[in-house]
């Protein structure tokens, strides 16, 4: 069992996995971020042109 653990812990397949997975997060957080910020001033600007035309 100990033979099977020290194989995993030197295996590099994993790591790749790991890292695409982290890169992923990343991306997602600055996607949803940016759609957040984007989605405010949208609503502003929306909502200045709606009582503009009333």
């Amino acid at each position: 069992m100990i033979r099977n653990y020290t194989r995993l812990w030197r295996e590099e397949d994993g790591q790749d996995i790991a890292e695409y997975a982290v890169m992923l997060a990343v991306i997602l957080a600055i996607v949803v971020a940016t759609v957040q910020l984007i989605g405010k001033s949208a609503n502003n600007v929306f909502s200045s042109v709606a009582s503009s035309i009333q």
